[in-house]
């Protein structure tokens, strides 16, 4: 594929300036750019990479000398990862999928495919199944009976999604993704140790030895529009009312979302967040990577975690959480500092028990 400096200008919405026809085939890094290419140098710390390769034009940011860099043409990107996000969707090649049923695919007969959807190698569509107009269904994807998948959806290699679960339109699942397992939920026929540890907060009482039992999800998995899941990422059935991920929420690599959970609108989970059972986030919450949020707790809206927290309370509206437990950051701040002291405080409190016990022998 090749553009024009002024197709791509325009896609993004920016000003240009130069030989707004000199054409470009790909993006790059500046250093690593060709002739060919149009390298991404949107601050002015990447102005002396542009030198180190050929890249005749350039994405820049707002008032960049341009000529002086030595090139032909430029972009110029007030934000520049808005422009990243422009530049990537023009130039993106895919993953090279077919057109139409591939003859190796099974598709159950009271499935209902939509127009304009390719369904690749090897993949399984169950009963009752209903595919929206224009999605892509990658190879060995298995859709389950009654799943409602809706329009422009796409399924990268080897996704699963389990029956009865509804995802709305422009669906994202990169290779591996698995929506609609059962949910961890298992319960002994009399109180347990963790019952009564998780009661006391300390001790596992008189509880004896026992076996598990498995409690079934009978509910599902609802989607809304504009989602996209992660590589590899799990999405746990309801047990009995439905596990939801809001509309236009992103799920990063490797994340878990546990039975009967509800993630708002817009919210960000990152690589490894893992959300037990019965979890509710408001809106735009972010959660840094390997967040751990236990089973029961609400987070507000506007909720920042950042990595590696572990939330073991609920959490109000707009709050910065951190640390383990975790807690309000700035207080989180107060007490590394405070731990980074300790070795001398715990030198001085030394020198001051030698001193008093060298006063009261004294005495």
């Amino acid at each position: 594929m090749r553009f024009t400096i002024q197709q791509i200008a325009q896609s993004l919405g920016a000003e240009a300036a130069g030989d707004l026809e000199l054409t470009v085939t790909r993006a790059s890094e500046p250093a690593d750019a060709t002739a060919d290419a149009l390298a991404l140098a949107m601050s002015p710390k990447y102005a002396e990479e542009l030198s180190a390769g050929n890249a005749e034009a350039a994405v820049v940011w707002p008032d960049a000398d341009w000529r002086a860099m030595g090139l032909k043409a430029a972009i110029f990107a007030p934000r520049p990862r808005m422009a990243m996000a422009g530049v990537t969707v023009m130039m993106d090649a895919g993953q090279g999928e077919g057109q139409g049923i591939h003859p190796s695919a099974v598709v159950d007969p009271t499935a209902r495919i939509g127009e304009n959807v390719s369904i690749g190698p090897l993949c399984v569509i169950g009963a009752n199944a209903v595919i929206g107009n224009g999605s892509v269904i990658g190879p060995h994807c298995v859709v389950g009976i009654d799943v409602k998948l809706g329009e422009n959806a796409h399924l990268r290699e080897m996704v699963s999604i389990g029956a009865r679960a509804t995802i709305g339109d422009r669906f994202r699942a990169q290779p591996g993704v698995r929506i609609g397992s059962d949910g961890f939920s298992f319960v002994t026929p009399e109180v347990s140790g963790v019952e009564n540890a998780r009661k006391s907060m300390g001790d596992s009482g008189d509880a004896k030895a026992q076996s598990w039992m498995r409690i079934h999800s009978i509910g599902a998995v609802e989607i809304g529009d504009d989602v996209e899941i992660g590589a590899n990422s799990t999405i746990d059935n309801g047990t009995i009312r439905n596990t939801v991920i809001g509309s236009g929420t992103k799920l990063d690599n490797l994340v878990h979302v546990g039975h009967n959970s509800r993630v708002g609108q817009d919210c960000l989970l990152c690589g490894q967040v893992g959300l037990s059972g019965s979890v509710e986030i408001g809106n735009n919450t972010v959660l840094g990577g390997q967040v751990g949020v236990a089973d029961n707790l609400f987070l507000g809206a506007g909720v920042i975690a950042a990595g590696a927290t572990k939330i073991l309370s609920n959490v109000p509206d707009g709050r910065v959480m951190m640390g383990y437990p975790a807690v309000k950051m700035e207080t989180h701040t107060e007490i590394y500092k405070a731990q980074r002291r300790l070795p001398r405080i715990l030198r001085d409190v030394d020198a001051l028990k030698k001193a008093v016990s060298k006063l009261t022998s004294s005495d």
